[in-house]
């Protein structure tokens, strides 16, 4: 889920490489966002030249972004004062973010290893504001700090209908900062966040070592929780396990509450898997739930997609839902506990989110210091994580073998010294990457 400013910066970026500076100042200067859904995203500009100009020449290259950098298809309109004001009138241009109705308090699974968070959320929901502020749940990836995030947001809009809901991930919180600096709109992404009525923020460990962003942050709270706002964070890690976080903000998330969620037990997990299945309409006996609660352990996420599996499996292959049957559709999914390894693009993905950097950036051949310690990481975590030889490793960034150990022996040295700084942005991104296996 990306805010719309989130979105036009990387489109503008995106325009940016294909044409000149010069034309998006020319055209697309005073052009804003007025909706954006997964079918169509609408422009605003005063200009009768300009929304021409776009319309004409730029339509395809923006599309063209969507398309590359979000698998988009969304159609482009422009439009001017007239037809934003019938917009208004016909209250079209949503006040706040639309929450799947899916991800409900009534859909979730509780058991003893989410109980406690679940509780937390629903008494948010009933006295936000005024209890548990901030709220903040922790524990790993795929068993549905999510989903009870999605869930707050709904319950409090059944009461409170013209609630403004803000929602944001840690990462894309960075972004959309950066986004603003560079086009001098501090003013407008401050008012965004600190105007809410519940500030709702995912994986907000990638806040961590940032500085710039960290700053913000702290700003953004202070003045929603002196206003009595609602804020709940998720993470995968409790705030004293964030290496790299403030002792300001570490401090700030602690105010409210602390509810870890842990992975379900065999009972939540047997629960879940029914659950799931009778919502997909399939009719799944005991041994077959049984023998998907067994050998699948991970998480909520995994659960549900092998569920899923299995509808698919059955309407392609017309069979029934018997324990031979599904015991050989799913082999695949199983994991051994300990033997996963990251992938290289995983570890780049991680190292980018960290350093707030684009994977093209960092695979290029760009030379400042903040690109360079980010590809010297990338490659000393993929030596140190995975199996992969350096003329590999140099492969996948561009590199010869030389300048591959050159980044190792470098960050090896930099370990081995006083620089802790570096070891704290090793092991918040190692725990970045393990949480995702």
């Amino acid at each position: 889920m990306y805010s719309s400013d989130y979105v036009w910066a990387k489109v503008l970026n995106y325009l940016e490489e294909q044409l000149t500076s010069t034309v998006i100042s020319a055209w697309f200067d005073d052009a804003q966002v007025v909706e954006l859904t997964e079918e169509k995203l609408v422009l605003y500009s005063p200009s009768q030249l300009r929304r021409e100009t776009i319309s004409r020449r730029y339509a395809s290259y923006i599309q063209d972004a969507l398309k590359e950098i979000f698998d988009s298809s969304a159609k482009l309109e422009v439009m001017g004062d007239r037809e934003l004001e019938t917009l208004k009138e016909k209250d079209k241009i949503a006040t706040s973010m639309d929450f799947n109705p899916q991800f409900s308090f009534d859909n979730f699974v509780v058991g003893p290893s989410n109980r406690f968070a679940h509780g937390a959320a629903m008494a948010v929901t009933n006295h936000p504001g005024q209890v548990y502020n901030p709220l903040f749940i922790y524990g790993p990836p795929g068993i549905g700090k999510t989903h009870l995030l999605y869930a707050i947001a709904n319950g409090i809009r059944k009461t409170n209908p013209n609630i403004n809901i803000v929602y944001i991930k840690g990462d894309q919180f960075t972004n959309e900062l950066i986004a603003a600096i560079g086009s001098g709109k501090n003013i407008e992404f401050r008012s965004k966040y600190r105007e809410a009525d519940l500030f709702l923020i995912d994986d907000i460990q990638f806040i961590a070592g940032k500085d710039s962003t960290q700053e913000e942050f702290f700003h953004t709270f202070n003045a929603l929780y002196e206003e009595h706002k609602q804020i709940v964070m998720t993470s995968d890690r409790k705030p004293s396990d964030m290496l790299t976080l403030e002792d300001r903000l570490r401090t700030r998330f602690e105010w409210g509450l602390l509810a870890s969620i842990e992975a379900p037990d065999y009972e939540t997990r047997m629960a879940i898997i029914k659950k799931k299945a009778a919502s997909l309409g399939l009719n799944l006996g005991d041994d077959v739930c049984d023998y998907i609660a067994v050998n699948v352990t991970n998480n909520v996420r995994q659960i549900e997609g092998t569920v899923k599996k299995i509808m698919a499996y059955r309407d392609l292959n017309n069979m029934p839902l018997d324990l031979p049957n599904v015991s050989r559709a799913i082999t695949d999914m199983f994991k051994s506990e300990g033997n996963a390894l990251p992938t290289a693009n995983l570890i780049i993905s991680q190292v980018c989110k960290f350093y707030s950097i684009d994977e093209t950036v960092l695979r290029g051949t760009l030379r400042n210091k903040g690109t360079a310690e980010a590809r010297q990481v990338a490659i000393y975590l993929i030596r140190k994580l995975t199996n992969l030889s350096t003329p590999e490793i140099g492969k996948e960034l561009g590199k010869d073998h030389t300048s591959v150990l050159y980044s190792i022996n470098k960050v090896e040295k930099a370990l081995q010294s006083s620089d802790t700084s570096l070891q704290n942005h090793i092991r918040d991104i190692t725990a970045n990457i393990n949480s995702c296996l």
